[in-house]
């Protein structure tokens, strides 16, 4: 049995790949991984400064990830000790000595709690996290679509230089698809446990397929001309930098009036897309007990509206 470590942190942009990751490394017999943990650093500020508690605790109550966890919070605890407790509590209850956390926002900010984590980067190509970011309706277009994979990336660009090299790791997803197997025995190297096939048994109790290149550079099908020179020039030299080639495409000539256009029709886009999924009235409701704070009128709503997220969504919160 492998000693009890520092966690490893699952970070990159949404609909990077990283939920598939997970379970492929949640189902190794050594490893347990958490899902979304951005609740633990979210309230941490840039100077690594921690919040109030009571304020913590009250924010946890209606935190729907967190809420789906499970996880006890003890109020005797400081914020550095609630936070650690959250992954032992998960160590604990999967009885493996190895635990991780995907963290998509702040992630910079682990090291305030965890001094000695060690990153696993997934990065995937930014045409294909737009497009995704447009279906799932978090975004009008690509335009705005992008944004999460650029926010990710640009952040990794700086934290990336305060870890050694033997406390990170680079994973492409367009690599994770198409030679799985080097990829994961790549993987449990860094972390430091032999591999097993029991990582690809995932589809056993997940809606998630197993890894194939059959869907690589989806977006050469599903993005539009446009779509995909919005995403070129938003990321610039980005792009190549992560290892991407350019479309060729001429990029967007955009001034200040241009690139406000793009953000009105995404923002007006996505309105429209949540009134579709969840109807006018729950969409009204939702809008107005959020923007007035009045968080006991809003748990109802919220858990109708998970509902409906889980008919259309495909994850797997185990």
């Amino acid at each position: 049995m492998v000693e009890t470590q520092d966690p490893i942190f699952l970070v990159g942009a949404e609909y990077s790949g990283t939920v598939l990751l997970r379970l492929m490394l949640h189902n190794h017999p050594q490893i347990t991984w958490c899902d979304e943990f951005e609740y633990a650093v979210t309230w941490v500020d840039h100077q690594g400064r921690f919040p109030d508690l009571a304020t913590y605790h009250d924010w946890l109550s209606t935190h729907r990830i967190f809420q789906s966890r499970g996880f006890i919070i003890d109020v005797n605890l400081s914020y550095p000790d609630l936070v650690h407790s959250f992954l032992e509590q998960q160590r604990e209850r999967h009885q493996k000595p190895i635990v991780g956390a995907i963290v998509h926002e702040h992630f910079d900010r682990l090291l305030a709690l965890w001094p000695a984590a060690r990153f696993i980067h997934l990065v995937r190509d930014p045409r294909d996290v737009a497009q995704s970011c447009v279906e799932m309706g978090v975004a009008g277009n690509a335009w705005m679509g992008v944004q999460r994979w650029l926010t990710a990336e640009l952040l990794w660009e700086g934290f990336s230089l305060q870890l050694t090299s033997d406390r990170f790791i680079e994973v492409r997803y367009e690599d994770l698809m198409a030679d799985h197997l080097t990829v994961l025995n790549d993987l449990c190297t860094f972390i430091g446990v032999p591999y097993s096939d029991a990582m690809l048994r995932y589809p056993d109790y997940s809606d998630y397929e197993l890894p194939t290149p059959a869907g690589l550079q989806a977006w050469q099908q599903t993005l539009s001309p446009d779509g995909v020179r919005q995403v070129e020039t938003r990321v610039g030299d980005l792009l190549s930098l992560r290892g991407y080639e350019p479309s060729g495409l001429t990029p967007l000539s955009l001034n200040t009036y241009k690139r406000l256009a793009l953000t009105v029709e995404s923002w007006w886009k996505r309105v429209q897309f949540r009134i579709h999924r969840y109807g006018l009235k729950l969409f009204i409701a939702d809008f107005f007990t959020r923007r007035l704070g009045l968080k006991e009128l809003h748990r109802p709503i919220q858990y109708e509206l998970n509902e409906i997220d889980r008919h259309y969504l495909k994850k797997s919160w185990r």
